[in-house]
């Protein structure tokens, strides 16, 4: 008899093969016996906890029992039903081996963060007093410390000091960006709580407002005036903070990221801001990366506070990366480690792994399916659809189809079921073509982007006798 440990898997008939291949791995890699029960039922996340325990036999001797995934919300009722412990597995088999042996470590104080996100409304005083309240409230639900109102230069704002008291009177932080002295005075005697920004041309108004203020230079590349300004504020007593202005790629971006380091090192314990607007918006690509590269950036140079907006359609949900962003840098740098599969919801164009059944799992699948019920999976460069006795694969939804019209099965699609198949088909080339997790009748996975959807094959497999 053996002295190693005995683990019972339970799954359907559908996934047998594939859980046996890989427990069968996993045992070999972690030294235990195991034991599988194939419930007579197709499809696994078809299994209710009370079907479940009608069929469900646990051999003698098993320390561990790992169910389907999908259970795992009634896990609790069926322990106190079998008295003992058992375990809710992946909802993929073939994360299996993430859950059993590699599940990441535990991810203590992630979630802390230092930097501030101050949230640019641009234009803010040609959007109706609901309009600007609803856009406010939306950057701070999306995790937006500050408000900015950013004002259009040439027409001077006469309501922003009603604007300011409404967004304050919402429990708002409000900040205003502006060079004219009446909107900036107006919006401070109102409630706003900073001012951007602040060079030669106002600094000496600086010291009516009461409110803390940002010091740029008079042009990205006049540290005098840059330096001429501090010393004026610091002399009237006037609280600010340092944005040396971050360039465009291409027009001093680097020249402007070692400024930053300057400035650092010149006054080591300022309280400084950068405003990413500069890259996010002026550069054709996609704006998490670069959130989280300027916010990694930030934190190791200590700039407590960033300015970003959300104008050209590729950095809509900046506020949402940055927040994001800002908890990876801070648990990245506490802990002195690379911020890699400790974030996921910054994964968004690719996933950070695929997996795939051997295209010999989908001929067994064939063999054994009884029902017409098809099955789609990405493998291999082709998307598969699999049935009973019918496994067939293309490069793409059209041919794919014409070889499922062709087969044994293709007089049981229906227009609505073709329909179904178009969606999922569509669904599975955007996966194949990005490299991205496909997994039938599931959402594609967009990071913090992601939809959820509602299941419709299950409610047809649901419906069918034949899985049972």
């Amino acid at each position: 008899m053996s002295d190693r440990e005995l683990i019972h898997f339970v799954t359907g008939k559908l996934a047998r093969h594939a859980v046996e291949s890989v427990v069968s791995r996993l045992a070999q890699e972690h030294g235990f016996d195991y034991s599988i029960q194939v419930m007579p039922i197709t499809v696994a996340a078809l299994m209710t906890p009370k079907w479940l325990l009608r069929k469900l036999e646990i051999p003698e001797g098993a320390s561990r029992t790992i169910l389907p995934g999908h259970l795992k919300p009634d896990l609790e009722k069926i322990n106190d039903a079998v008295g003992q412990t058992l375990e809710c597995g992946p909802r993929d088999i073939r994360d299996l081996p993430l859950f059993f042996g590699g599940k990441s470590a535990e991810r203590e104080g992630y979630g802390r963060y230092d930097i501030e996100i101050i949230a640019e409304i641009n234009h803010a005083d040609r959007l109706s007093a609901e309009q600007l309240l609803n856009r406010a409230q939306a950057l701070a639900a999306q995790g937006a410390n500050v408000i900015d109102l950013g004002c259009s230069p040439g027409h001077r704002w006469n309501g922003i000091g009603d604007a300011v008291k409404r967004l304050c009177d919402e429990g708002l932080r409000v900040s205003v960006d502006s060079f004219d002295v009446n909107e900036v005075a107006s919006a401070c005697r109102s409630g706003a709580e900073l001012v951007l920004s602040v060079n030669s041309s106002n600094r000496q108004q600086a010291s009516d407002w009461d409110t803390e203020v940002v010091v740029i230079p008079d042009t990205p590349d006049d540290f005098r005036s840059f330096e001429e300004t501090i010393n004026v504020l610091e002399d009237a007593g006037v609280r600010h903070r340092l944005d040396p202005i971050l360039e465009p790629i291409g027009c001093g971006f680097a020249v402007s990221l070692q400024r930053y380091a300057d400035c650092r090192r010149r006054w080591p314990n300022a309280r400084m801001m950068m405003g990413i607007g500069n890259i996010t918006e002026l550069t054709d690509v996609d704006s998490a990366g670069l959130n989280v590269v300027l916010l990694g950036i930030c934190q190791e140079l200590g700039i407590q506070s960033v300015l970003t907006t959300e104008v050209i359609n590729w950095a809509r949900s900046s506020v949402r990366e940055c927040d994001r962003a800002r908890r990876l840098v801070h648990y990245a740098q506490t802990n002195g480690r690379p911020p890699k599969r400790v974030e996921p919801s910054l994964v968004m164009l690719r996933d950070d792994r695929v997996t795939e059944y051997p295209t010999s799992v989908l001929d067994q699948m064939a063999s054994e399916i009884r029902d017409k019920n098809i099955r789609l999976f990405v493998a291999g460069g082709c998307l598969h659809a699999v049935s009973a006795g019918v496994h067939v694969s293309a490069p793409e939804p059209f041919a794919l189809m014409e070889a499922l019209l062709a087969s044994k099965v293709g007089d049981s699609i229906d227009r609505s079921h073709a329909f179904y198949l178009g969606v999922e088909m569509q669904k599975a080339l955007i996966a194949l073509t990005l490299s991205k997790q496909y997994d039938q009748d599931r959402a594609l996975r967009w990071g913090l982007l992601t939809v959820e959807e509602e299941s419709h094959r299950l409610l047809r497999d649901g419906a069918s006798k034949s899985d049972q």
